[in-house]
């Protein structure tokens, strides 16, 4: 039979930080103090385990039972306090997020503009072409607004603070680069069998203006026009996708200009050809950073530790003499540069815990793991 004692302890390392050591048993119970009774006895009476003992934390609870913290309306002025927040962190925020919000502003001028003249001529492919560059630039407004929130601090809501919030703006721009990737697949089939690519001339003088704007987002973020990037920081992901983005469109805006001037030159299926040769470059340039982010928030094992690494360091904290087993260990990334693990520790009774947590903390700072809670048991 065995004996499980709970134990929670704050363990202060070297570096300064602090590792919290828990145990989520059902013994950890919650006390509510007993109703004062009519005849008290003269001697405090040793405190017994009964129903004024409620299970505050259980394996085996799938949630907890916690108060309602939110009032009526606080919701809302929470997500108003997060755009407020946004704005000011864009207006004092480095020269990147002002170049990308100077972007934005002549990306949406020039999409009215198209709009307004698709819509007195009637060319339908001046208003299609005007709303697939406001979707974009929606997605390059939230990729905005990440910049500008990340900036806040960790709060009780999100305790982990906002740098997240770029990986989710460039996996949301990958994501619609795949998406353009496959209509410009298709808009090359339709052409393919409909053969209306004579229709298409008047949209040159689109593409040429729109290939000069988005020209002036690469150079903005040249510094981050690659394919294989390594990332460091949340920051340089979302600048990557940023980069990507107005990269991916100034391709397509030049595959219309050639295709148009091939036909000038008579070249037969010109639009299917290099719409085609487009949809395969932006899906290529565009599937490294759709799975480097994915992973993220999939909150796979941190790609720059090999699984043989976290093999290895359970087989060294195993063969501790103190050490019974080692289970449950887990380890994702946050954001890119900042990983996190917990695993679980079974130890012998009366075995000082301080010794082993050094040195699982020590194995794991040396792995790249910044951040780790262990979890200590007892037989």
């Amino acid at each position: 039979m065995q004996e499980k004692k709970d134990a929670m302890f704050s363990y202060q390392f070297p570096d300064g930080d602090r590792r919290l050591a828990f145990s989520r048993q059902s013994s950890f119970r919650h006390w509510d103090p007993p109703l004062p009774s009519p005849s008290p006895s003269p001697s405090p009476s040793p405190l017994l385990r009964s129903h004024s003992f409620k299970p505050y934390l259980a394996r085996s609870d799938s949630t907890v039972g916690m108060p309602l913290l939110e009032k009526p309306g606080q919701k809302d002025a929470t997500w108003v306090a997060l755009i407020l927040a946004a704005v000011r962190g864009v207006a004092n925020g480095s020269r990147p997020m002002k170049r990308l919000a100077l972007m934005i502003s002549l990306n949406v001028a020039y999409s009215m503009i198209e709009l307004l003249l698709g819509l007195f001529t009637g060319r339908v492919g001046l208003v299609s072409d005007a709303f697939h560059l406001t979707f974009g630039c929606g997605i390059l407004t939230f990729s905005l607004f990440a910049m500008g929130i990340s900036r806040k601090k960790p709060d009780e809501t999100y305790t982990y603070g906002y740098k997240r919030l770029e990986v989710l703006a460039a996996f949301t721009n990958a994501l619609f680069l795949l998406f353009l990737s496959f209509s410009l697949a298709v808009e090359a089939l339709h052409a393919f069998m409909q053969d209306e690519s004579e229709h298409k001339h008047y949209l040159i003088v689109s593409a040429v203006t729109n290939l000069l704007v988005n020209l002036l987002g690469v150079w903005f973020f040249r510094s981050y026009a690659r394919v294989n990037i390594v990332y460091w920081k949340p920051e340089d992901m979302n600048y990557h996708s940023v980069c990507l983005h107005v990269l991916a469109d100034s391709i397509r805006s030049a595959g219309l200009i050639l295709a148009s001037w091939f036909l000038t030159l008579g070249v037969e299926n010109a639009e299917v050809l290099c719409l085609g040769i487009v949809s395969v470059a932006v899906f290529m340039l565009v599937l490294p950073l759709f799975k480097a982010t994915g992973s993220i928030l999939l909150q796979i094992a941190p790609s720059n530790i090999h699984p043989s690494a976290f093999n290895k360091c359970s087989r060294q904290i195993a063969s501790l003499e103190e050490v019974l087993e080692v289970s449950q260990a887990r380890f994702w990334e946050l954001v890119p540069g900042y990983s996190i693990g917990s695993l679980s520790v079974l130890v012998k009774k009366g075995v000082h815990e301080d010794r082993i947590l050094q040195h699982v903390n020590g194995l794991y700072n040396d792995l790249g793991i910044q951040d780790l809670t262990v979890q200590i048991d007892y037989k």
